[in-house]
């Protein structure tokens, strides 16, 4: 009872620092539509072209702004000693990845679930590629969060050069992108993609969090 009452204040906590850095989500979700309203302009305005395009380039543009929070996922508790002290308090640093990896899907990639069909409206996709885009964000974006706890943790190793994290993130994101995009187009069952990104999304969960508490022990080491 002791052990849930500690994960429930952890995210206690991060739900208090989300309602804190609010305005942070505001502006990734503002980047998000600016870039929609941009492609728009260079493209024009051809229907078809837009519908043909669209899920690419909602999904390439919701990977481009959820990166932007990629810095602040152990970089603000690193430097204040909040990852030592929760640690103290009997949460080890993979279970605590663990948790900020399931906290950053909660309160920064759901979000975007909700502008998932306010930007399909402006490529005039159907209904049921709205539906594909939605599901398969919900897994792929779990897998984001992985990911951007793996390089957010490898950045806490270099204090120079913060486009690693995001270059991390955009190299293995392929696949995602490849199977969330092509999988309306495939000749594969639907729900065999699908199960192929959960499958995908279960490997990085199970990863993520022994790769992230390895570089955060390095980088208190060498803090």
């Amino acid at each position: 009872m002791l052990f849930i009452n500690k994960i429930f204040i952890f995210f206690k906590r991060e739900l208090k620092l989300f309602y804190t850095n609010i305005v942070d989500l505001l502006t990734n979700i503002l980047f998000f539509f600016l870039s929609i309203f941009i492609f728009i302009f260079a493209l024009g305005t051809g229907d078809k072209l837009l519908e043909t395009i669209g899920v690419g380039i909602i999904w390439s543009l919701l990977l481009l702004s959820s990166t932007l929070s990629i810095r602040k996922f152990y970089e603000e508790d690193f430097k204040n000693g909040t990852l030592i002290v929760v640690h103290m308090g009997g949460i080890s640093y993979e279970l605590m990845a663990f948790l900020k990896i399931v906290s950053h899907f909660l309160f920064v990639q759901i979000p975007f679930l909700i502008t998932i069909p306010v930007a399909s409206m402006f490529f005039n996709l159907p209904m049921n590629e709205v539906y594909v885009l939605f599901l398969t964000f919900v897994i792929g974006s779990l897998i984001l969060s992985c990911l951007g706890s793996i390089s957010a943790s490898m950045n806490l190793l270099n204090s120079t050069n913060f486009s690693i994290g995001s270059i991390i993130v955009l190299l293995f994101s392929i696949p995602v992108i490849i199977f969330s995009v092509g999988i309306k187009n495939s000749d594969v069952d639907f729900f065999s993609m699908i199960n192929l990104l959960l499958g995908i999304s279960l490997v990085f969960l199970g990863i993520s969090p022994w790769s992230s508490a390895a570089c955060i022990r390095l980088a208190l080491r060498n803090k």
